[in-house]
C-alpha cells in the first residue's frame, strides 16, 4: 500500500492511498479520513460508496463530511466506483453509466467483466481487511452509506450483511435496479439476462427477504431529475411496508441529485450512524 497524499483537516488526517487489488486485478485508489480520536485508539468506521462517474475523491472534496466525522469520532473510508486501468474493459460506446466509474457494487459473472468487476467482494472483503490491518479502526463497528449507484450499493450490501454493518443510510439511491434503465443496462451486462439473478442486488427484493432489521435512513430530493425514471423511491417505501421493515425515508423539498444535497444533510447522516456505532 502506498500513501499518495495526506492533509490535516478538523484535527484529523485525510489520506489517499493505492494498492494492488487481487480481487479486481488492478491498482486501486481509496481514501480514508481518520478523526483526531484515532490517535488515542481504534474508532468506528463509515464506508461511503459514491455514484456513477465518481472516484474516491468526490465525496472527500465536496461533501464536507470531515467536520462531522471529527465531532463524532468516526473514520470514513471511500473506495473508488470501479476497477481502473488501461487493461480494464469499458463500455463499447464509452458511456458514463456503465463500465469504468460504474461498477454498481456487484460481482460480475459475464465476460469480459467477470475478471475485474468484482466490486461487491472488494467492498465487503478485501478493502475492510486492508483498512483494519493498517489503521486505528475498529472493524466490529461498521456502518455504510452512499449516493445514487452508491446508495444502491450501500443498501444491498448492508441488507445482505447485517452481521457486519450496524446501520445503513443513502442519498438518492437506485432502490430497484430490476425496474430502471440504469439497472437493466448494468446488471444485464454484468450478471446476465436472467433477472432472477439480479434480485441479490436489488434492495427492494432484499427487504422482502430480510430476517434482521437494521436502522435505515434514506434522503431523496424532490427536485432530483432522476427520481421518476431511475431512482423510484416509492418502491422502497412499498417494500418496507409490505415486509414490516421500519425505515426512515425522507423526501427533502427542492433538493436535486448533486453534492449540494449531500452536503446539506451529511451531518445528520453521520450523527445517525454514530448513534448505532
Amino acid at each position: 500500500m502506498e500513501q499518495l497524499s495526506v492533509n490535516k483537516i478538523f484535527g484529523g488526517q485525510q489520506l489517499q492511498l493505492q494498492h494492488e487489488s487481487s480481487t479486481l486485478g488492478c491498482t486501486m485508489q481509496f481514501s480514508v479520513y481518520l478523526p483526531p480520536q484515532a490517535e488515542q485508539g481504534k474508532v468506528p468506521v463509515l464506508y461511503w460508496l459514491s455514484g456513477l462517474t465518481c472516484t474516491d475523491q468526490n465525496f472527500v472534496t465536496k461533501a464536507g463530511a470531515q467536520q462531522f466525522a471529527a465531532e463524532n469520532g468516526i473514520a470514513i473510508v471511500c473506495p473508488d466506483t470501479s476497477p481502473r486501468g488501461e487493461s480494464i474493459p469499458d463500455d463499447a460506446d464509452a458511456s458514463w453509466d456503465f463500465g469504468l466509474g460504474a461498477g454498481f457494487y456487484v460481482d460480475a459473472t459475464q465476460t469480459p467483466w467477470s475478471d475485474n468487476y468484482q466490486m461487491y467482494s472488494y467492498v465487503v472483503e478485501e478493502l475492510p481487511s486492508l483498512v483494519n490491518e493498517n489503521f486505528a479502526i475498529d472493524g466490529t463497528r461498521c456502518a455504510i452509506s452512499g449516493h445514487s449507484m452508491g446508495g444502491h450499493g450501500a443498501l444491498t450490501i448492508a441488507l445482505k450483511h447485517p452481521q457486519i454493518f450496524k446501520s445503513v443510510s443513502a442519498f438518492s439511491p437506485i432502490v430497484s435496479p430490476l425496474n430502471c434503465p440504469w439497472g437493466e443496462k448494468a446488471l444485464g451486462n454484468y450478471i446476465g439476462t436472467d433477472k432472477a439473478d439480479w434480485e441479490q442486488y436489488d434492495a427492494c427484493s432484499l427487504v422482502s427477504k430480510a430476517e434482521q432489521r437494521l436502522p435505515v435512513l434514506v434522503d431523496q430530493g424532490t427536485a432530483d431529475n432522476f427520481l421518476e425514471e431511475q431512482l423510484k423511491t416509492e418502491l422502497l417505501i412499498e417494500a418496507g411496508k409490505s415486509a414490516d421493515y421500519p425505515m426512515t425515508i425522507r423526501y427533502q423539498d427542492g433538493y436535486d441529485h448533486s453534492y449540494f444535497f449531500i452536503a446539506s444533510f451529511i451531518g445528520e447522516h453521520i450523527k445517525f450512524h454514530a448513534e448505532h456505532l
